[in-house]
């Protein structure tokens, strides 16, 4: 008897944590790898989910309590090794949500790790992060998907920062201003400051409307 392929759907749920590109985890409840912190994933319900993103923003609900303003399916991953069930395929999310959205969520269960410091996880979780941070960095040379990681309102000096963390390496500030001014993502928040050090307060700024929430399954360049 030919036994059924497992489907399900993953997520690379990323943000920030002082300042490192960091994925938050979540402890599984069932065996295999019972207890052992993981990618949040589930089965593909095919009475409940209309397609796989469905899937993943109800997973994403269900296991986190979050809904992120950024959503895009990264690859999908198959192969008979990696689960130890049998042969198996997940469809691949990569989210990006603020700090504070993950502190906000109090899940049981969430485990916050810097990339960079992954230990060895279940199935092929690391290949798969891999990816995702492999795809945010090349991203992050172009398009505007950093700012996800701040919060509604941030100053320029803050959003480098995060673009830094996202890329590994330092950016030339009179470059950073500009590319962002050619994104044309970012408008002022009417007389709102942030105390910068010994210097005058930096003007506060947020994505524009449009720009705001948008759950994507591919790029738009943005």
């Amino acid at each position: 008897m030919q036994q059924s392929i497992i489907a399900t759907v993953d997520i690379v749920l990323l943000t920030l944590q002082q300042q490192r590109l960091s994925v938050t985890l979540i402890k599984r409840d069932n065996p295999p790898f019972q207890t052992m912190a993981a990618l949040p994933g589930g089965y593909i319900h095919a009475q409940e989910d209309n397609n796989c993103l469905d899937a993943a923003l109800r997973i994403l609900s269900t296991k986190t309590g979050i809904v992120p303003p950024y959503l895009e399916q990264l690859q999908t991953f198959a192969g008979i090794a990696r689960d130890p069930r049998g042969w198996s395929m997940s469809v691949v999310y990569f989210a990006l949500v603020a700090s504070e959205v993950i502190t906000a969520a109090q899940h049981d269960g969430l485990v916050v790790c810097a990339v960079d410091d992954l230990w060895h996880l279940p199935f092929d979780h690391n290949d798969i992060i891999a990816a995702a941070v492999a795809r945010i960095r090349n991203k992050s040379y172009y398009s505007s998907l950093p700012c996800y990681l701040a919060g509604p309102m941030f100053t320029l000096p803050g959003l480098q920062k995060i673009y830094e963390a996202c890329l590994g390496e330092s950016l030339n500030k009179v470059s950073f201003r500009r590319k962002m001014d050619e994104l044309n993502v970012l408008e002022p928040v009417s007389g709102q400051t942030e105390a910068h050090g010994a210097h005058r307060p930096a003007q506060l700024y947020r994505l524009k409307a449009q720009f705001k929430n948008q759950l994507q399954l591919l790029s738009r360049g943005l």
